[in-house]
C-alpha cells in the first residue's frame, strides 16, 4: 500500500503545481445562477491569492515537512513573489488562507517584507475585520469579478472561517508569543462551536446568522464539517501540549462526538455524501479526504481510538480510486456558498480544484506517515 500511496502522492503534486491560472475576467459576466453552482473562475487554478490556492499551498507544505527536503521551495518562492508583485487582493477571511503556509515558511524565506505581511494580516483580523455579535469573525469573502473588493456576509458565522483564518491567527500567536492572538483564536473556535454544532446530530451546520438567529437551511455539508474535523486537530497540535486541560478536553470531546457521527454516515464506497445525511447527494472527495486526515491525525495524537482506523483506511482507498492517471482528483465540489436547502449543495458543480488536490494530498501523506 505504501508504494501505491507514494505513487499517487507524486501524481497529485505534479498536477497541483501545474494547474495554471484561469480567465478571471470571465467572472465579471458569469450569471448569478452559474455562480450559485460554483462556477467562479477565480477559484480554479493555482495562481490566484485566495482560499482554494491557500489550501493548495497548505497541502504542498505538509508534504514538504513530511519529506524534510525543502524540494518545493522554488515553487513557493515563485508563487509568493508573483502574487506580491501583482498586488494582493482585498483583505478578507478567504484571502487569509495563503498566510497559513506563509507563516510556516517565514524562517526559510528570511524576508522581512513577508513577515510584515503576516503581522499586518493578524492585526487586521483582530482590529479591522468586521465582527458579528459576540465579536465573531464575520465571514467576509472576495468579491466575484473584482479582486480589490470584498463581499460582506453581515452577522454571519461560517464553519469555513476556522480553517481559512483562525488557524493562522493561532499559529501567529504561538510564533510571536502574542497571548491576545491566541486567546482570540480560542474565542473564535468556541463561538463557532456554540452556534454551528448540532448536539443531536453531532455534526456542524454550514453557517449561522445573527440577523435571523438560525442556521439557514440547517444542512450538514460534508466539506464544511471536514474543516472542523481536519482543522481542530491542527489547532490543538499548535499548542504543543500547553493548552489548558479543560479547554483541550472540551475540544477533543466535540471532535470525538463529530467523528462518531461521521463514521455512521460513511458511504459504502468509503466516501461521504456532500450532504452528509442525504444518500441521494453525490459522494464528494475533498471533504472526505479532510475527514480522513482528521481521523488519522486524531488516532496518531491519541485522541481517537485505533478502531477508527478501519473507517479512515476505507476512505483513503476510495480517494486513491478517485485519482486519475494524470493526478487529477475527481468528484470534487466547487466553491460553495451557504444554501437554504439540501438542493443547493446537491447542485454544486464537480470540477478539479486546487483544494481537491491538496486535501487528497494531505490525506495520503497522513496515511503514508
Amino acid at each position: 500500500m505504501a508504494n501505491e500511496l507514494q505513487e499517487k502522492i507524486n501524481l497529485l503534486v505534479e498536477k497541483l503545481m501545474n494547474l495554471g491560472g484561469a480567465d478571471y475576467d470571465s467572472d465579471k459576466t458569469t450569471s448569478e445562477n452559474a455562480r450559485k453552482t460554483g462556477l467562479v473562475a477565480r477559484d480554479f487554478g493555482i495562481e490566484e491569492w485566495d482560499w482554494p490556492q491557500g489550501v493548495g499551498l497548505y497541502g504542498l507544505n505538509k508534504l514538504q515537512l513530511l519529506q524534510g527536503q525543502d524540494q518545493y521551495m522554488d515553487f513557493f518562492k515563485n508563487w509568493f513573489e508573483a502574487n506580491i508583485k501583482k498586488g494582493l487582493p482585498s483583505a478578507n477571511i478567504n484571502t487569509t488562507a495563503p498566510f497559513l503556509t506563509l507563516v510556516d515558511l517565514l524562517d526559510k524565506f528570511q524576508n522581512a517584507d513577508y513577515e510584515a505581511l503576516c503581522m499586518e494580516r493578524a492585526e487586521w483580523l483582530m482590529n479591522e475585520l468586521p465582527k458579528t455579535k459576540e465579536n465573531g469573525f464575520e465571514h467576509v469573502t472576495s468579491s466575484i469579478g473584482n479582486r480589490n473588493a470584498s463581499a460582506r456576509h453581515e452577522e454571519q458565522l461560517w464553519i469555513d472561517t476556522l480553517f481559512m483564518a483562525v488557524l493562522f491567527l493561532n499559529k501567529m500567536g504561538h510564533k510571536y508569543n502574542r497571548k491576545d492572538w491566541i486567546e482570540e483564536s480560542i474565542h473564535q473556535v468556541l463561538l463557532h462551536i456554540k452556534y454551528l454544532y448540532d448536539k443531536k446530530a453531532g455534526l456542524f451546520y454550514h453557517g449561522w446568522t445573527f440577523k435571523e438567529n438560525n442556521n439557514f437551511g440547517e444542512v450538514f455539508w460534508c466539506r464544511g464539517n471536514s474543516w472542523f474535523t481536519f482543522g481542530i486537530v491542527d489547532f490543538i497540535e499548535a499548542f504543543h501540549g500547553d493548552m489548558d486541560a479543560g479547554l483541550k478536553r472540551y475540544l477533543e470531546d466535540t471532535f470525538k462526538a463529530q467523528v462518531n457521527s461521521l463514521m455512521a454516515l460513511q458511504g459504502d464506497s468509503g466516501l461521504w455524501h456532500t450532504v452528509l445525511d442525504d444518500k441521494e447527494s453525490y459522494e464528494e472527495v475533498s471533504g472526505s479526504a479532510a475527514i480522513a486526515t482528521g481521523m488519522l491525525k486524531g488516532i496518531k495524537l491519541g485522541i481517537l481510538d485505533a478502531s477508527c482506523k478501519i473507517k479512515a483506511d476505507r476512505a483513503i482507498e476510495a480517494i486513491c480510486r478517485n485519482i486519475g492517471s494524470d493526478g487529477t482528483v475527481f468528484n470534487v465540489s466547487a466553491g460553495t456558498g451557504i444554501g437554504m436547502d439540501k438542493g443547493h449543495y446537491k447542485n454544486i458543480m464537480i470540477a478539479p480544484m486546487a483544494y481537491g488536490q491538496s486535501l487528497a494530498l494531505v490525506a495520503l501523506c497522513e496515511a503514508l506517515e
